[in-house]
């Protein structure tokens, strides 16, 4: 397939907006169940999501870019009991407004305690109602985007589980890793540490899915052949044109052009960004709260991911290419 830039930024921009959510939610419920030491700055959590918000509304505005006729977009909401591209359109405005009134009753103190125990364990309104539904609509929202893929039968590279499993540990490992340098302003170690070995944990995870991923892509049987393309079932069929003298639609939109090197290129890059070099920053920046070593960490893995969302895009072999395969 031909990665239209506005879709590649735009998954990967939301993808890490959802996992700093997640990321801000998790300590959050840390500290109400006092595994992890209160932020002294109440105003953490509040910025954190107005950053979320940020990458959300990012990515919203490089979607534009992918629409036709962006005054018609929100027809796309209309056939939501079979489209998975009607689901993520609900499910994401639903997820940023959770987020807004997360932050929100951050900033300006609204917060109160539902419960508390003796022994000092306590839940926030923010953390039970605003967190809860947010958090429920973020995994609904990597459940969404990752099935508008897998639920294509056809293009046998993304029909597979495993495409929902990258997208959801994709954007909630970039979050963390976006949450770890962002939380080194607030002068909270442990914090830090916290995001930091998470980032790390499901960046490890993702490398073996991911690894999984490009393995079983390696070995699939397609499905279609020449014969089925063109109709034809003598055993020797040999292509000498397309029955056009230059591209038309079908030869820009289902085809990216680049040859099997320049992807190959493209997969190593990716795997060194994505994994490794975040990885080892990760590792030697939150001992020391290393804002700077973190910083870069979250940008090359953020780099890598497009990286990757490009390949993953340009990976999936369209059936009709069989027929339009020379020029």
């Amino acid at each position: 397939m031909h990665p239209a830039f506005s879709v590649v930024f735009l998954t990967t921009l939301i993808g890490t907006g959802q996992g700093l959510f997640l990321a801000l939610f998790s300590a959050q419920a840390y500290t109400e169940l006092n595994l992890l030491p209160s932020m002294s700055d109440t105003n953490f959590f509040g910025i954190g999501s107005v950053l979320a918000l940020i990458f959300l509304v990012a990515g919203l505005i490089a979607s534009v870019f992918h629409l036709g006729h962006p005054e018609r977009a929100w027809r796309a909401a209309s056939m939501w009991r079979t489209s998975w591209l009607s689901r993520e359109v609900i499910a994401l405005p639903f997820m940023m407004l959770m987020i807004f009134i997360y932050g929100v009753i951050h900033l300006f103190g609204l917060d109160g305690i539902i419960y508390s125990d003796s022994v000092g364990n306590h839940f926030s309104y923010s953390l039970i109602v605003s967190g809860s539904l947010a958090m429920i609509a973020s995994f609904v929202l990597f459940i969404c985007t990752g099935m508008i893929y897998a639920c294509i039968k056809f293009l046998q590279e993304w029909a597979t589980p495993l495409t929902v499993i990258n997208y959801a540990l994709f954007g909630t490992a970039s979050g963390f890793t976006m949450a770890a340098a962002f939380s080194t302003f607030y002068n909270a170690p442990e914090m830090t540490k916290f995001f930091s070995l998470w980032a790390v944990v499901l960046t490890v995870v993702v490398l073996f899915t991911r690894a999984a991923t490009l393995y079983r892509n390696s070995r699939i049987k397609y499905k279609s052949s020449m014969k089925s393309a063109l109709g034809v079932r003598h055993n020797k069929i040999q292509q000498k044109a397309m029955g056009m003298q230059g591209g038309s639609y079908n030869t820009r939109e289902y085809f990216h052009g680049k040859t099997a090197k320049f992807l190959k290129s493209i997969k190593y890059i990716f795997m060194l960004l994505v994994f490794p070099v975040p990885v080892i920053l990760l590792l030697a920046g939150f001992g020391s709260a290393d804002s700077f070593l973190l910083v870069v960490a979250f940008v090359v893995q953020f780099v890598g991911l497009i990286f990757e969302r490009w390949f993953f895009f340009a990976q999936a072999n369209h059936p009709q290419n069989l027929y339009y395969q020379t020029v």
